[in-house]
């Protein structure tokens, strides 16, 4: 049962947090593989993503359409890593952070990509967007992060409200099924199992068509908005 003044306590918390850890060290908190990361080699990490997650996925992602005629969303930006790389590839590129110091960072980033956009929101939906529909959604090591399966939900079904019929969200969450939820905790996040997973895809109005690396921290999910009905 939804808390709502739960909540909004955890996502005080979570901005609150990442605002620190962007203060302290944007890019680390962003890629944890490192505390140095030169401009070259954290944007080119973005790129690497972007070849591992998305140019392997572009019948699914793109479904015929020209990715330089698409409009794309994220969630979770952080510090404009994947961000930068999708603008390089996706004609209009939209995304969305909790994180005011992460926003101020992805915009730097982006200073020189006018097709990117980012926006502050705050942490659950999608009400800071312009009104457009989208061709695809994407979401990589955030949902992770989001202590409470409600939020996350909440978040899918947004991503459905804007995405047009039949595209793809595609994005990870925590699959440990033995991480518990901490109502205090901003960096480990909520798990799904594969039947909860699919359950929420279904309240949301999407069709979970594929999924990849159940039971682990990277815990992929191919959600499509459903076509509209025939006349």
């Amino acid at each position: 049962m939804r808390n709502d003044s739960l909540i909004e306590k955890q996502l005080q918390n979570m901005r609150r947090d990442w605002d620190s850890r962007a203060k302290e060290n944007a890019r680390h908190y962003v890629a944890t593989s490192r505390t140095d990361w030169t401009d070259e080699d954290f944007f080119a990490s973005g790129e690497q993503a972007v070849r591992e997650e998305i140019l392997t996925d572009m019948i699914n992602i793109c479904q015929f359409k020209d990715p330089q005629s698409m409009r794309v969303l994220e969630i979770g930006c952080g510090a404009g890593r994947i961000t930068r790389a999708l603008a390089n590839l996706f004609g209009e590129v939209h995304a969305v952070d909790i994180s005011a110091e992460m926003v101020t960072e992805a915009q730097r980033a982006l200073a020189d990509r006018p097709n990117a956009h980012v926006y502050q929101n705050n942490g659950c939906d999608l009400r800071v967007l312009p009104p457009l529909e989208f061709d695809f959604a994407f979401s990589s090591i955030v949902f992770q992060h989001i202590p409470n399966r409600d939020i996350i939900e909440n978040y899918v079904r947004e991503v459905h409200r804007v995405l047009r019929p039949g595209a793809l969200f595609k994005f990870g969450v925590q699959g440990h099924t033995l991480v518990q939820e901490i109502p205090e905790e901003t960096w480990l996040g909520a798990s799904f199992s594969q039947s909860q997973a699919e359950e929420m895809a279904h309240r949301c109005g999407f069709e979970p068509r594929y999924s990849h690396g159940a039971e682990t921290q990277f815990f992929f999910l191919w959600f499509f908005k459903k076509p509209a009905p025939e006349l």
